[in-house]
C-alpha cells in the first residue's frame, strides 16, 4: 500500500495573493476568518490558495496501487446462488455469507443472493477481483468491508452489486470500514434502494473502471476523503453525487479530482466537501436540485472540463479560485456564491450586508455563467487577474451579473458581465485594467450578438446573448485609458461609453456611483 503525496505541477501554484499563506489547516483556517469577519481588503485577498496549497493543508489519501497487490497465489471464490465454494485458504462460507478473514487476492465471480464479508486484521491488506459477479442483498450491503487496513476492489468483466435492505451501519451497497481503493478495466454497477452507492469511512479512491451507480442516499461517499483518478463514472442520486464528510478532523473531508470522465445526476448538491473541493482534470458533468460544487473552505478549479448543467447555486465555498480548465455553469440562483454562511446582520433600518471575509478569485480557466440570479455572488471580495469570464446574471433588476459586499477588482483577464442595469457592479478604481460599464438604449433578449468597437471600428470584444440584458460590463487589456467605446446589438448603436466611467445608478461595493474619473 502507497499513502499519497499530493504532487501537482507547477502551473497549478503559480499565483499566491501577496506571496502569503494562510497557517494552518483549511477548515481552521476558513473558521478563523469567518469567526473574526474579514472586513479589509488586502487581509481578504491573502485568503486565495492554488490547488497546491490547499491540498498541502489536507491529510494524504491512502491507495492501493496496480503493482502494490499480485494475483500470484489467489484465490478463487465461485458465487452460486444461495452458497459459494473456495479453492483456497482465507474464506468461510456460512449459507450465503462468504466472509475473507485473510490478506491476498481473492477472485469472485457467478452470482450470489448473500453478501460478502471482508474482516481479515488490521494490518492486512486485501484484493477482492470481481469477475463478473453478480451479488444481491435484501437485508445490507452486498460487499461489507469490517477490518483490514487497506482494501482494493479491482474490476474484470462486468459486476453488479444491489442493496435492498436498509442496514444502519452498513449502509451502502459496497460499504467498507477501511481505505476502499477500484481500480480495473471492469465494470461495475452499483444499485441502492436504501442507502449510499459506494461509502468508505475512510478514504475512497478510484484510479480506473467503468462504474454506475444508482443510490437512494448519496453516490460515492469516501468520509475522510474521496479521489477520483481516472474511470468512466456515472451517478445518480437521490443525496448528493460525490461527497466527503468529515466533520471532526480539519485537514480531512475533502474530495480531489485530478482525471477521469463523470456524468453526475443529484437530488441534493453535485459535489459535496465538507472541507475543500479541488479539481484539477477530468471532464465533470453534473445537474444537482441544490449546489452543483460545493465546498465549506476552499474550492478551487485548476484544470479539467467542468460543466454543471443545472443547480440551484452553481458553485458555492468560503473561498472559489479558478485558475485553469473550463468551467460552465447554470443555476437557478446564484452562478458562483462565495460565502461563509454569515453575511448579513440586522438592525433597525433592516438587513446590512457585511464583508464576512470570502473570496472569488479568478486568475485563469474559461468561466462560463448564465444565472437567474447573481452571476459573480461574493459577499466578501472578487479578484480577477486572468482568465476568460463571460457572465450572464438575471433578467430583472433584482440581481447582478456581479454583486460583492466588499470590492471587485480587475487587473487582468478578459470580463464580460451582462444583465440588468438596476443591480450592475462595476470594478473598482485600483483595478489596474481597463474596464466600463454601459447600459443600453433598451431591452434586447437571447441570440443576439453583442459587439464592442473602439473608434476605428475595431472589434475589442464579441458575444452572443444567451438572455434579457440591457447592461454590459467589460474589462480588457485592450481597452485604454479615457477612450471612447461603441456597444453593437446585431449590427445597431446600443450604447456609447468611456473607459473607466460607470454609467449612472451602478454600484461599486454596493455604494451607487454616477460619472466618475478613471483609475489613478
Amino acid at each position: 500500500m502507497r499513502t499519497n503525496k499530493f504532487t501537482l505541477t507547477a502551473a497549478t501554484s503559480t499565483l499566491l495573493i501577496s506571496g502569503l499563506l494562510l497557517a494552518g489547516c483549511t477548515a481552521v483556517a476558513a473558521e478563523t476568518a469567518t469567526d473574526t469577519a474579514v472586513t479589509s481588503t488586502v487581509s481578504s485577498l491573502e485568503a486565495g490558495l492554488a490547488a497546491a496549497e490547499v491540498l498541502e493543508q489536507n491529510a494524504n489519501a491512502t491507495t492501493v496501487n496496480d503493482d502494490e497487490w499480485s494475483m500470484t497465489g489467489a484465490v478463487t471464490i465461485t458465487l452460486a446462488g444461495s452458497t459459494a465454494s473456495a479453492d483456497g485458504d482465507g474464506v468461510t462460507i456460512d449459507g450465503s455469507t462468504v466472509t475473507v478473514t485473510a490478506a491476498g487476492t481473492y477472485v469472485l465471480s457467478g452470482e450470489l443472493d448473500g453478501q460478502v464479508v471482508i474482516a481479515a486484521g488490521d494490518e492486512d491488506v486485501v484484493a477482492l477481483v470481481l469477475d463478473g459477479a453478480a451479488i444481491t442483498s435484501s437485508t445490507t450491503a452486498a460487499i461489507s468491508v469490517e477490518t483490514a487496513d487497506d482494501v482494493v476492489v479491482s474490476l474484470t468483466g462486468d459486476s453488479t452489486l444491489v442493496s435492498t435492505g436498509d442496514d444502519e451501519e452498513a449502509n451502502a451497497t459496497l460499504h467498507s470500514d477501511s481505505d476502499l481503493t477500484i481500480t480495473g478495466d471492469g465494470s461495475l454497477t452499483v444499485t441502492s434502494a436504501a442507502n449510499d452507492g459506494i461509502t468508505s469511512t475512510d478514504d475512497l479512491v478510484v484510479l480506473s473502471g467503468t462504474i454506475a451507480v444508482t443510490a437512494f442516499d448519496d453516490g460515492l461517499r469516501g468520509k475522510d476523503s474521496l479521489s477520483i483518478e481516472g474511470g468512466d463514472i456515472t451517478v445518480d442520486a437521490g443525496g448528493d453525487a460525490l461527497k466527503s464528510d468529515n466533520e471532526e478532523e480539519a485537514d480531512r473531508g475533502y474530495v480531489l479530482i485530478t482525471g477521469g470522465a463523470l456524468d453526475l445526476t443529484a437530488g441534493d448538491d453535485g459535489i459535496q466537501a465538507q472541507t475543500d473541493l479541488v479539481i484539477t482534470g477530468g471532464t465533470t458533468a453534473l445537474g444537482a436540485a441544490d449546489d452543483g460544487l460545493k465546498a465549506e473552505a476552499y474550492l478551487v478549479v485548476s484544470g479539467g472540463d467542468t460543466t454543471v448543467t443545472g443547480s440551484y447555486e452553481g458553485v458555492e465555498s468560503y473561498y472559489i479560485t479558478v485558475e485553469g480548465g473550463t468551467l460552465d455553469v447554470t443555476a437557478s440562483d446564484d452562478g458562483m456564491n462565495a460565502t461563509s454562511g454569515t453575511s448579513t446582520t440586522t438592525d433597525i433600518g433592516g438587513v446590512v450586508e457585511e464583508d464576512d471575509g470570502a473570496l472569488i478569485l479568478i486568475t485563469g480557466g474559461e468561466i462560463t455563467v448564465n444565472a437567474a440570479g447573481d452571476g459573480l455572488d461574493s459577499n466578501g471580495s472578487t479578484l480577477i487577474t486572468g482568465g476568460v469570464s463571460t457572465v450572464f446574471g438575471a433578467e430583472t433588476d433584482r440581481e447582478g451579473a456581479l454583486d460583492a459586499n466588499g470590492t471587485i477588482t480587475v487587473d487582468g483577464g478578459i470580463v464580460i458581465a451582462v444583465g440588468m442595469p438596476g443591480m450592475a457592479e462595476t470594478p473598482e478604481d485600483s483595478s489596474a485594467q481597463g474596464w466600463f460599464t454601459a447600459t443600453l438604449d433598451q431591452t434586447y433578449g437571447a441570440g443576439q450578438t453583442v459587439q464592442v468597437l473602439d473608434s476605428s471600428g475595431t472589434v475589442i470584444a464579441s458575444f452572443e446573448s444567451v438572455k434579457t440584458f440591457q447592461s454590459v460590463v467589460l474589462s480588457d487589456a485592450a481597452l485604454e485609458d479615457g477612450a471612447t467605446y461603441t456597444v453593437t446589438v446585431d449590427g445597431q448603436t446600443a450604447a456609447t461609453v468611456t473607459e473607466g466611467v460607470a454609467a449612472a445608478g451602478t454600484t461599486q461595493g454596493g455604494a451607487v456611483q454616477g460619472d466618475r474619473p478613471g483609475r489613478p
